[in-house]
């Protein structure tokens, strides 16, 4: 396997061998399970999905469950495919570990950012508001000004930096190293910080 789900625990710090305070991210990798092996014979294209977080039978809706009892898994809150795999060595049931990654290994981490809500453009964009505030204009500090022409071209131009909903979105970390795996409590330590909320789940691929 070239990944593994899991779940961001938490940030905290470990010293090198140097004495140095390295800041990391604590993430709680698998273990996972097999629910599907596509082909591309059959599918169109070759992947190897994954379930991980196990969550009570009965919540399951009719469909997914079958598709887990199909693949002998139990039932999962998270689903998702990986297509740089080894399908020999793969099958439906079978449990993928954290042990699959070592120390110093250089892993993409990938989850959903945190929601801000409705932000203006100061904190969106790091817009600088007004400057000085003379005369009582206390409702323009944070405000876009202009944005565009009047009479031509008569409308905004697209992709022009305003208000707008911010975070929630889909993130990747590239170039984070393992700095230690304790594979008896399925955790994955890496250097420096990844996306996402606390108990955030995210995707943990090896690079190159």
């Amino acid at each position: 396997m070239s990944g593994i789900l899991g779940k961001k625990l938490g940030m905290t710090s470990i010293f090198d061998e140097n004495g140095q305070a390295v800041p990391c991210t604590v993430i709680e990798a698998g273990p996972c399970y097999v629910t599907q092996i596509k082909t591309k014979e059959r599918d169109g294209y070759d992947a190897v999905q994954l379930g991980f977080d196990e969550k009570k039978a009965r919540l399951v809706n009719k469909p997914l469950g079958g598709h887990f009892a199909r693949a002998g898994s139990k039932a999962m809150r998270w689903v998702r495919e990986f297509r740089n795999f080894n399908g020999t060595a793969l099958k439906p049931g079978a449990e993928v570990r954290v042990d699959l990654f070592h120390q110093g290994d250089v892993v993409s981490v990938t989850g959903k950012s945190k929601g801000r809500g409705f932000q203006g453009v100061v904190k969106r964009h790091h817009f600088g508001g007004v400057g000085m505030v003379t005369h009582g204009q206390s409702d323009r500090v944070r405000a876009p000004g202009s944005i565009g022409s009047s009479s031509f071209p008569s409308r905004v131009f697209k992709g022009m930096r305003m208000a707008g909903r911010m975070g929630h979105t889909q993130v990747t970390v590239r170039n984070l190293t393992v700095l230690k795996v304790v594979p008896e409590s399925n955790l994955l330590i890496v250097k420096g910080s990844v996306p996402g909320a606390i108990n955030g789940y995210v995707e943990i691929v090896r690079e190159g």
